[in-house]
């Protein structure tokens, strides 16, 4: 199902330990605007500036909108005085205050989690002082048409700083309670492109595992992946011992069928694959449907499998396109997904919808 509105107060309609698995990408800190916002009071025909916006403060290029420095930062419009009022996270003036939702966020999820339950966190990092471009209402970098700028500061930070966000908020969790078990990279093959000459080109992202207890449901087997054969055990290194072994003769034809014997007996005993290894190389997918970045399926399908059963439910608290529950119906999980935005809602029910046909519920 999916619950429509906050996350930190639609959270709170779900039993204690109800959910076995959660995997989700909150909004990125200081990225984009993900239109929830409401006004109240001034007048209802202003197009409404916050207050640290004068007029052509801010050089637009061709095909910009209206929108400038600091829009997401203030409060009351600079026109009308009108009060902006939305719930949405990732528009924090600084990342101290963003940090301070995610603890808030997660401590709910916490609750909400099985004991032997399992978090999969990812999340993006960005510079100082840059002005993040959210085009065509999707994340930096989807489409061409510039949404607002949103300069990043605080406390200590100098312009070009990385931030660090992902391990601030890995890092404010533990301290929280939570068990930060492993990071996972998340290796992009085809990163965004990016007119850097002062440093490298970014083809990265981090997914923290973060678990509730010391122990915990995980089945690594369900995730290995493929592997060499383990040195000693080579059809190579023993094709004259099990041609002799298994009584199939000698020349080329012998060898051949032996190493055949071999190789389908070290499948059986899974010496053919290894341990998943923290480095997950999968490409960016977009989704037709969606102007911003969505979860790739392949970069969820791991987390699922290791830390879910069939019939357990999976839960992502900012459901977006609705990846997380498309890969969880598919391997017979149920899901439960919280999303702000209504279209979006609409958007991923949808998509379920056409890849399984099931009846999905809104609350």
């Amino acid at each position: 199902m999916i619950l429509i509105g906050d996350a930190r107060q639609k959270l709170k309609e779900l039993p204690d330990k109800s959910v076995q698995c959660v995997v989700t990408s909150p909004p990125y800190w200081g990225l984009r605007d993900y239109g929830t916002a409401s006004w109240d009071g001034g007048d209802p025909s202003c197009d409404h500036l916050p207050p640290n916006e004068a007029p052509n403060s801010h050089k637009m290029t061709s095909g910009q909108k209206t929108s400038h420095a600091g829009r997401f930062a203030g409060p009351n419009c600079f026109k009308c005085g009108a009060r902006r009022v939305d719930s949405q996270i990732g528009l924090e003036r600084t990342p101290d205050e963003y940090v301070a939702e995610m603890v808030a966020v997660f401590s709910e999820i916490r609750r909400v989690l099985a004991d032997d339950g399992v978090l999969w966190l990812n999340l993006g990092d960005s510079y100082a002082g840059n002005n993040s471009r959210a085009s065509n209402n999707g994340r930096a970098g989807f489409g061409t048409e510039r949404e607002g700028v949103f300069t990043k500061t605080g406390e200590g930070l100098k312009d070009k700083d990385l931030v660090g966000i992902p391990w601030r908020v890995a890092f404010a969790l533990q301290a929280d309670g939570w068990w930060l078990r492993q990071d996972i990279i998340w290796h992009k093959p085809n990163p965004m492109p990016e007119s850097v000459t002062d440093r490298c080109t970014k083809a990265h992202e981090y997914m923290f595992m973060l678990t509730k207890s010391a122990k915990y449901y995980f089945d690594h087997e369900a995730i290995k992946e493929r592997g060499a054969m383990v040195a000693g055990d080579s059809a190579g290194s023993r094709q004259r011992d099990t041609r002799n072994t298994h009584g199939l003769g000698g020349g080329n034809d012998g060898l051949n069928a032996a190493k055949a014997k071999l190789a389908q007996e070290l499948a059986d005993k899974g010496y053919n694959t290894r341990n998943r290894r923290s480095v997950w190389t999968v490409p960016t997918r977009p989704f037709k449907g969606a102007h911003f970045a969505t979860f790739p399926p392949q970069l969820i399908e791991p987390c699922i499998l290791a830390t879910s059963r069939e019939g357990d439910t999976v839960l992502d608290p900012f459901f977006g396109a609705g990846t997380t529950g498309l890969v969880a119906q598919q391997h017979g999980r149920k899901w439960i997904g919280c999303e702000l935005n209504r279209e979006y809602a609409e958007m991923a029910s949808k998509r379920i919808k056409d890849a399984e046909p099931h009846p999905q519920l809104f609350t």
